[in-house]
């Protein structure tokens, strides 16, 4: 799609990526009327691991994709700070601890009444994103592929700036049509694989878009929320709460009643997108620095996803065995950001993959910027005297 398309789908995200975070903690929904086999419920939380580490995949190597566009335009891009990492937790438990307050003093029906309608247009924009390429490459030569161009502009000359500045296609509209269904049979039906394809839309624009500069700002943002997934998980019912009254495409599920019911099936066991994007986007940063390192290898991205792996089953592990929800970057944090650190000294490259930033232009930007103002305050203060 389009470049403001993607920037939309972007801040948007990036906007509420808190909410997706732990809303919707991994845990698993239990209906003592409903009795799953343990076939079904093994099916279950399999399918949850590999739909976790698709969005993963496919969202770092669009993420890499990105960033050499972005190179090669000269765009600037909207990555996270130290600041906005360190903020971040703050901020998270801020929305988490308002969700809860408006499930409890208003209609959860109303509320989520709104959420649905925000999420389907917004499921829409994302799902036609994802499937752009797809469409893409398979549209049959007949359908012509035919460019628009809506340009809506604000003044003149100097003044002049764009409202609307939005480049598409047939094919666009195309993925268009084909995601606004799938939105109208989310909408009414709210069938859980309708759900997941919004989901899956969410995550991999999640990976993608959601850009960390270098490896501190996101140790600080995986350590930061892994102390605030233990205490709203252990320390208060709000997480649960919220993730139980949340309803939203803002995670995935799958019924563990599948052997009993087929697609039908309604003992769910679920998984929030935000354990996918916030350990996701950390791991689609070592792809982009395994790019940078011009070698063939790419061990730390497939170690980190290994670990992520196992980090993820003994979530589940857990979670079963104690009949509990699991703050879930109890486990993945520490698999995800050890992991790196360890290969990192292990082949004596700590100091360069610590030095490794995305986009180091924009911090020589800064330091021209400074000396720049700084001259000029110089060249005031020579004159004054």
């Amino acid at each position: 799609m389009a470049e403001q398309i993607m920037e939309t789908v972007s801040e948007t995200v990036k906007g509420i990526v808190d909410a997706v975070k732990n809303a919707t903690n991994t845990e698993t929904i239990t209906n003592e009327k409903k009795v799953s086999t343990p076939e079904g419920t093994a099916i279950a939380y399999g399918s949850l691991v590999i739909m976790a580490m698709l969005p993963i995949v496919f969202g770092s190597i669009r993420s890499v994709k990105l960033h050499k566009a972005r190179k090669v335009s000269g765009e600037k891009a909207d990555t996270m700070s130290k600041q906005d990492a360190m903020y971040f937790p703050i901020i998270a438990s801020v929305a988490l601890f308002g969700l809860y307050l408006f499930f409890k003093i208003f209609s959860k029906n109303h509320i989520n009444l709104l959420l649905t309608g925000y999420f389907f247009f917004l499921g829409i924009i994302a799902l036609a994103h994802l499937l752009s390429p797809v469409v893409n490459s398979l549209m049959p030569a007949a359908v012509p592929k035919i460019p628009f161009h809506i340009h809506f502009t604000k003044g003149e000359g100097k003044t002049k700036e764009d409202l609307i500045n939005y480049k598409f296609s047939t094919h666009d509209i195309v993925c268009l049509i084909i995601s606004t269904a799938i939105g109208v049979w989310y909408l009414i039906k709210k069938h859980w694989i309708a759900n997941n394809m919004f989901g899956l839309a969410f995550a991999v624009n999640g990976v993608e878009m959601l850009h960390l500069n270098n490896i501190v700002t996101g140790c600080i943002l995986l350590s930061g929320l892994f102390f605030y997934d233990i205490f709203w998980v252990f320390g208060t019912n709000v997480m649960v709460t919220v993730a139980k009254s949340f309803e939203a495409p803002i995670k995935l599920v799958f019924p563990q009643d599948w052997i009993t019911n087929g697609i039908n099936g309604s003992n769910f066991a679920m998984l929030g997108l935000g354990d996918i994007v916030i350990p996701g986007i950390f791991i689609a940063l070592l792809l982009r620095f395994d790019h940078s390192t011009k070698r063939k290898s790419r061990i730390y991205f497939y170690s980190t996803l290994i670990a992520y792996f196992m980090g993820l089953m003994a979530t589940i592990f857990v979670m079963h065995i104690f009949k509990h929800a699991q703050p879930a970057l109890l486990y993945l944090v520490p698999a995800c950001m050890g992991t790196p650190l360890l290969v990192a000294l292990i082949r004596g490259e700590l100091k360069t993959l610590f030095a490794y930033e995305d986009h180091p232009e924009e911090k020589t930007e800064k330091k021209e910027n400074k000396d720049s103002e700084k001259s000029n305050k110089k060249k005031e203060s020579k004159k004054a005297k």
